[in-house]
């Protein structure tokens, strides 16, 4: 595909290859374990867990250091994580997508999927539990 970019009144024609589809591939948006925000009031007492009826409390998880939550609101493109799958430190869990861009959710830590709490289409907000972990 060829595109034209304009800098400082100067045109540029150049030609653009598109790359793979498979979001599996796509290196992290975000480092290592940025997408778990621990210990964050906004975002626990902001969104109810999954689950949870409206106006009731939310119910944190168990051990916080144990999950991986949003760091942008957004609708879930694609699950990657399975529930009793053992993961390593970096493994894509989640795309999401979030205005017209598609990020690329890693796991913070080793170690097996307890939970993923969301599926393809739904919407979450920032700081929502995403996958909780064993």
């Amino acid at each position: 595909m060829k595109l034209r970019i304009t800098i400082d009144d100067k045109t540029y024609e150049v030609d653009v290859e598109v790359a793979e589809t498979d979001h599996a591939s796509l290196p992290p948006a975000y480092p290592i374990g940025s997408a778990r925000l621990a210990g964050s009031a906004a975002s626990s007492a902001a969104h109810p867990a999954v689950g949870t009826a409206a106006g009731s409390p939310p119910v944190p998880p168990a051990n916080e250091s144990k999950v991986c939550r949003s760091p942008v609101s957004g609708v879930v493109v694609k699950v990657l994580a399975v529930a009793g799958n053992s993961i390593e430190a970096g493994d894509s869990l989640l795309l999401l997508e979030a205005m017209k861009m598609e990020t690329n959710i890693t796991a913070p830590l080793a170690g097996v999927i307890a939970a993923v709490n969301f599926k393809a289409g739904d919407h979450v907000q920032t700081g929502d539990v995403l996958v909780e972990f064993k």
